[in-house]
């Protein structure tokens, strides 16, 4: 919940002109600002006005299509502002509005219904770490997000370990590697194997300018969602440029 309307709007213009100066490929490169529902129609006007190569999404959607839902977003409303991308079971969702695995599986079915992308977040907390090791917890959440979900969908997914974020102690980049596979292999499984192949897997958590070619460098470890560091323009533009660091 960061930034109005008019906040996103030079944002959004910043953000595009940083990466335009240094002769970014958006070929190689896929760059998505999620920015608040009221900010939405906003951003879509100024990337189509200016033809911006940036892609945007929503934070989150509501399980139903319309109706007594009131404070609710469907996704049919998302899709009219054609955004591409929705966020789903951020760990946020699932702590501050008691969010289950299910509430979870209806929102990515309702995304692929109206034609959106999901992002379907997963992670553990430092207990679940302790209790359960690595990548159960994971593993189990996005088992449940996908189950009825047809062979061959169109998901992302982000692991987000609950006890990295806004810590500034990320994972290390081995561990997310780790995860990566594990998720990979219940995509293909659910989804078959090409689509298992396909799907990008996007770390998130304390992800930096300074950490995110670590990242990167491990085979399944795709993009980045990124938290609180996409706030600074500078710092976005530079986690974008990931590839320019180290020659990647």
């Amino acid at each position: 919940m960061n930034l109005d309307h008019l906040q996103s709007i030079a944002f959004v213009q910043k953000l595009a002109w940083s990466l335009k100066d240094a002769r970014f490929d958006f070929s190689e490169v896929e760059v998505a600002v999620f920015p608040p529902f009221t900010d939405l129609r906003s951003v879509q006007t100024l990337i189509a006005a200016d033809k911006l190569q940036l892609k945007y999404g929503a934070q989150d959607l509501s399980t139903h299509d319309s109706g007594a839902y009131t404070g609710e977003i469907s996704g049919a409303f998302l899709k009219a502002l054609d955004c591409e991308y929705v966020i789903i079971g951020h760990s946020e969702r699932r702590t501050l509005h008691n969010e289950t695995d299910g509430v979870v599986a209806a929102k990515v079915a309702a995304a692929l219904k109206h034609g959106l992308v999901p992002v379907i977040c997963v992670g553990e907390t430092a207990d679940d770490l302790a209790e359960h090791g690595p990548s159960a917890v994971p593993v189990a959440q996005l088992t449940a997000a996908l189950a009825g979900v047809a062979q061959g969908a169109n998901v992302v997914v982000a692991y987000e370990p609950v006890w990295a974020i806004g810590s500034g102690q990320a994972a290390t980049p081995e561990q997310a590697e780790q995860v990566a596979v594990a998720l990979r292999a219940v995509v293909s499984s659910a989804l078959g194997d090409e689509a298992g192949a396909a799907t990008r897997i996007l770390y998130g958590g304390s992800v930096n300018s300074s950490n995110i070619a670590g990242f990167l460098r491990q085979p399944n470890v795709d993009g980045a969602l990124v938290g609180g560091a996409s706030l600074d323009v500078a710092e976005f533009s530079s986690i974008s440029r990931f590839k320019s660091h180290v020659g990647i």
